[in-house]
Formats: structure tokens, sequence, C-alpha cells
């Protein structure tokens, strides 16, 4: 797999946390078919882990151990032809200030983040999309901060599904049995450099594929996230074990059925059984995220994950009686961890 000049394809992993240390060790257990070069800017413990002794990736087959060369800054590893930005929300502002380095004109970056993304109504080939194109959502960039620093054109959607937490600096556990990535173009065509970057992921064993329509695999994992994510966030307990109670399963099952009304009312149906997605949550013993991100005292994705689509669904007129009534409590949840702004 080649890149420009016809050199081996460079690809960066900015932010290797749960989600980006498995992204990253996948590519690198593959490098060897794709050929590709993989790289990481990392920071702080998760850098000094991996300089010292590699990045460790525990799946339900065994361990991926890997060496890929980790950066502080984006100075140090120069222009890539891919970058796989996988940090949460509230750390965008801080790559759109350092991916600089990294970017050539024809560089792609995909955006493996949980969420209604920065770029989400650009370049939608949906008949709604055309009056709506270029529409901001403030949420997820705040002051034009990545569409600046990256632009659409480069731009690819990610929604990743594995349940993936960090151990320790460096080494990352997965509790899913099978994780998948799915990429997309926003304007939905199947182009070559999607293409090349998923064949990279599927040489490391993760199935990747490459969808017409992005922004409906969005809404997806988006309803996923809004079910169990207030929920845990204020059992503070797993997946398993809050959806035991009936009561609680309830609620999230109403949730999904809102959150499912809202992206219809965009445009986007999402297909499948409400309740499959809830006993799918059910059977894990994982935390959200969100809660990971609560617990260990992180900026929390209040705003991509929650706030913009109760927006959207105030635009569109949906009414959304349990999301906002969940939504409601997981915000003071986080402002009363002083993870998130009084009043939101």
């Amino acid at each position: 797999m080649l890149g420009a000049g016809g050199e081996r394809m460079k690809i960066c992993v900015y932010g290797p946390g749960a989600i980006g240390g498995h992204l990253a060790a996948r590519l690198a257990q593959g490098a060897a078919v794709s050929g590709a070069e993989v790289s990481l800017v990392a920071r702080g413990a998760t850098l000094a882990a991996i300089r010292d002794r590699g990045l460790i990736v525990r799946v339900a087959d065994g361990d991926i151990r890997c060496r890929p060369r980790a950066a502080e800054r984006a100075e140090e590893l120069g222009p890539q032809d891919a970058v796989v930005v996988t940090t949460k929300v509230p750390a965008l502002p801080g790559v759109a200030a350092g991916i600089g380095p990294l970017l050539r004109e024809d560089t792609t970056v995909a955006f493996v983040v949980n969420g209604i993304p920065w770029w989400y109504f650009d370049r939608d080939p949906s008949p709604s999309g055309g009056p709506r194109d270029g529409r901001r959502v403030p949420e997820a960039d705040p002051g034009d901060a990545v569409r600046r620093a990256v632009g659409v054109a480069r731009t690819l959607g990610g929604v990743i599904y594995s349940a993936s937490n960090v151990a320790e600096p460096g080494v990352i556990e997965v509790s899913s049995r099978t994780s998948k990535l799915i990429l997309g173009e926003p304007d939905g065509t199947r182009s070559d450099r999607a293409v090349a970057l998923a064949a990279a992921f599927k040489a490391g064993g993760l199935p990747c594929s490459v969808s017409p329509d992005i922004r409906t695999e969005m809404w997806g994992k988006l309803l996923n996230n809004l079910s169990n994510g207030p929920v845990c966030l204020l059992t503070r307990r797993h997946m398993q074990a809050t959806f035991a109670d009936p009561v609680v399963r309830e609620a999230a099952l109403r949730a999904v059925h809102e959150g499912l009304a809202i992206a219809a009312a965009h445009g986007r149906p999402v297909p499948g059984d409400p309740a499959d997605r809830i006993n799918l949550s059910a059977g894990l013993a994982h935390k959200p995220s969100i809660l990971q991100d609560l617990e260990a005292g992180r900026p929390m994705e209040i705003d991509s994950l929650f706030a913009a689509p109760l927006r959207l669904a105030r635009e569109a007129g949906v009414p959304t009686p349990m999301l906002s009534l969940l939504v409601a409590l997981a915000m003071q949840a986080a402002e009363g961890a002083g993870l998130y702004p009084a009043g939101g």
C-alpha cells in the first residue's frame, strides 16, 4: 500500500487512548501486509509507556504488542498520508492547534469520534443536505478551530464499535469479543482514500467497511451512547449491572425510540430493533467511555453526545421527554464532579 511519491503509506494516530490505542495496534499489526508506516502523537504517561515497552492491546484472542513510533509533537513525525483522530471531542481544539505539521494538501484525516461531528452538515448528498450545507455544529467544534485547521476536503467520518478501556498507560483492554470500524466520505462516495485506509485496518485483523451513508452509521452509534451513557453516569455502574433493573431498561428503551425519531426527522432513519440495542449493551460488563471520563476526572463529551442531539430534536419539533430528563440529570452529575460548566 503506497502513499505519496510511491513510498510506504504513512498513517498517524492522534490520541492513543482506549480507542486510539486499539486502532494503532491494529494498523501496526497489519503493517507487514499493508506496508503502512504507523506512528502516534501521544503525551505524558502514555507516551512514556509506549516508548519504554511499546503498546499492548489485550483482545479476546490474545495480546497485540507493537512498537509504533511515538512522538509528543507532530513536528517530530512530519507530513502523513492519513491521520486518524481518536481524541475525545473536548480535546479537539488542542488537536487543531497541533495537527498542522502532519498535513499536506492531500492528507486524509479520519475523525473517529463520538456524537454529532463538526462536519455533519457539510457535503451531505441527501435531499435535505443542500440547504444546510456548511451549517456549524458548535458543540463539536467551538470557534471553528478544527474546520480551519483541517478543512472539510481532507475529512473522513468514522464510527467505531469497540468496548475498550485503558488498564494503565500504554495498555488497552478490549472487552467486546468483536470490534468493527466504519469509514465514510461526507458526500457518500466510495473514494480511493477511504478504501485504502480501510484496507490498512483490515490487514491488522479489524473488520472495517466503507459506508455510503456515514451519517446514518453515526446515528446508529449515537443511539447506543444516548441509551447507555446517561443512565450509567447516574448509576456509576457498568452496563450489565445498570440494565439488570427492568425500570432502567425501560427508560433506556424509551430514550432509544426518541433518538430514532430525531434521526428520522433529520433524514436518517436507522434500521433495526431498538430492543436489540439495549440487549446488546445489557450483555457487556463495560463502562461507557463517558463514565470512564467521569471516574478519571477527565473533560466529558456532554455537548457533542447529548446536547447536540437534543438541539437537533428541538429544531425538528421532536418531543424527547425521557432523553431530556436523563441528559439533564447526567449534566448535573458532570457539574457536581466539576467536569462540566454549571448551566451547560
